[in-house]
């Protein structure tokens, strides 16, 4: 159902200089595959723009809820991936790095697949 737009949409200053934590500063963005959804959230996934495409609007709320949210969560686990990532470029040590369980692309890409096979459930209300 998902895609996560990569390092390229991943925030309003691509820059991060020195600091391995800029990340947590930046906004992170999601959208569906369809592009019909498209949401821009805090690091920890807290929505500050939603873009619902009107074609997205004939599901059932509470579905259309649930991939709002679902694009939120994915928003931050790509934060966290590039934190992951500057934290490891900046020396910091891989074993601490792994105790703050930050995701990893794997989990991204394990959590969108498991959205790949839930959109191919009934999505309108209208259609019963």
């Amino acid at each position: 159902m998902s895609y996560t737009e990569g390092a390229a949409a991943h925030s309003d200053d691509a820059r991060t200089g020195d600091d391995p934590w800029a990340v947590v500063h930046q906004f992170s963005q999601a959208r569906s595959r369809s592009g019909g959804i498209a949401v821009r959230t805090t690091a920890q996934g807290l929505p500050v723009a939603v873009h619902i495409a009107s074609t997205e609007l004939d599901k059932h709320p509470e579905l259309l809820a649930a991939d709002i949210l679902r694009l939120c969560k994915q928003s931050a686990m790509s934060a966290g991936i590039r934190l992951r990532e500057n934290l490891l470029a900046a020396g910091a040590d891989r074993d601490l790095v792994n105790e703050m369980k930050l995701p990893q692309p794997e989990d991204l890409a394990a959590a969108e697949e498991r959205d790949d096979e839930e959109a191919d459930a009934m999505t309108s209300w209208l259609r019963r």
